[in-house]
């Protein structure tokens, strides 16, 4: 299913969604979690950014392994890959929650929410790693061989 669009591999197309919404969610959530004010004005703009990167890494890794079928093997990087919804994930729950917290009629107690900004930094910061780390691989699965090679 998420193989070919056009004659054209459907991972690249997908990963480059995922690698620009996921960092500009862990930034946004940073930015919330630091300063409370953003919450109301760009905190719904951070969740639907982690949302849309959720959702799109499983495409991701779909159409990766529908690529790895065509090119072979990208080693560590698939392995890295199917780690990154574990990351997006409790990111997407946290900068949802801090939203929520700062929306609710209710004032939430000031330990409850700083514990969830604590956690929501701690969340971005390893999603951008892990970010990183499987851009990275990718990037040396595909184009190692070939940059290695012209500069000898």
């Amino acid at each position: 299913m998420f193989d070919l669009i056009n004659g054209l591999p459907v991972h690249p197309l997908v990963v480059h969604a995922v690698v620009v919404l996921l960092p500009l969610a862990c930034l946004g959530t940073i930015a919330i979690a630091v300063r409370p004010a953003w919450r109301r004005t760009h905190g719904i703009l951070v969740v639907a950014c982690a949302a849309a990167a959720t959702v799109l890494i499983p495409v991701a890794t779909s159409s990766g392994e529908a690529l790895e079928e065509h090119v072979g093997d990208p080693g560590q990087h698939a392995a890295l890959g199917d780690q990154l919804i574990w990351f997006a994930i409790p990111l997407l729950v946290l900068s949802a929650a801090l939203v929520w917290l700062d929306r609710r009629p209710a004032v939430p107690s000031r330990g409850l929410t700083r514990t969830v900004g604590v956690l929501a930094l701690v969340a971005a910061l390893a999603t951008s790693v892990q970010v990183y780390r499987v851009g990275d691989s990718g990037a040396r699965a595909a184009w190692g061989d070939q940059v290695a090679s012209s500069t000898k």
